[in-house]
């Protein structure tokens, strides 16, 4: 028993060892692989769950902004530009602002990506006095108490039944055209304020397209990826939307 007693207790201390040798390099193991890891845990749209919804990319790399870092960021940007007071924008990195006031390096172009929350109970709107539902005239009167009177089209009392495309959301008065004309760079890195501020904004103001300088974003898209947009006549620069912002809204019921 008595050599049965001291070999139980020195196993007892080598176990201990062994235990925290195992600890050890499974924490090593964490700390080392724990970004590629994560990285491999998304969900099919290519972002974490949970995770941040909004991405600016910056000559740094990504930064990653939640819905209301990004919305306070297109605002102060937008209101700078026209000098008016910002909101304090301390806690978002400048290199964000940055971006989102001047564009990508070179040429202008999209920076600022948000996923899509899609509102399921909306109720169908009919059109108001301006050819405009509801919803969208919430949009106009936003962008209108951020950027200041715009170049507007794409409605009008009484609305449209001609001009646009089969299907489209202007002659339910859901659309809005904001022009930025002539087609310059300028102009351009204007418009990209304008569709950066549209996608932050995107879930208060029940948006579901923003079409800009061949590209769009969707509200159905989770990932909230720009994508490239083929216009019907590739010579034509308003159908590109080369010269205009296009934004609509949800229509609600089934629409």
């Amino acid at each position: 028993m008595t050599d049965d007693g001291t070999h139980e207790r020195r196993r007892h201390p080598l176990r201990l060892l062994v235990g925290i040798l195992l600890l050890g390099i499974l924490a090593s193991a964490l700390v080392l692989l724990g970004p590629g890891l994560l990285s491999g845990v998304r969900s099919e749209d290519g972002l974490l769950g949970g995770g941040p919804e909004c991405i600016v990319e910056t000559p740094e790399g990504e930064v990653r902004l939640d819905r209301n870092e990004a919305k306070l960021a297109t605002t102060a940007v937008a209101l700078l530009a026209r000098g008016r007071e910002a909101p304090d924008t301390s806690g978002i990195d400048e290199a964000v602002l940055q971006q989102l006031a001047d564009g990508p390096p070179g040429d202008a172009g999209p920076s600022l990506t948000c996923q899509g929350p899609t509102a399921s109970d909306l109720q169908e709107e009919q059109l108001t006095v301006t050819g405009l539902t509801p919803r969208a005239e919430q949009v106009r009167e936003a962008m209108t108490g951020v950027f200041g009177d715009q170049s507007l089209g794409g409605f009008a009392p009484g609305g449209f039944d001609r001009g646009h495309g089969a299907e489209s959301t202007h002659y339910d008065g859901r659309a809005i055209d904001i022009f930025f004309r002539p087609v310059s760079e300028e102009n351009r890195r204007d418009g990209w304020m304008l569709a950066h501020w549209l996608v932050a904004h995107a879930e208060d103001l029940d948006i579901q397209y923003v079409i800009f300088d061949d590209r769009f974003w969707s509200v159905h898209s989770s990932r909230g990826q720009w994508q490239d947009y083929d216009a019907p006549e590739p010579g034509n620069e308003i159908l590109r939307h080369l010269d205009h912002v296009h934004v609509d809204v949800l229509g609600g019921g089934s629409g």
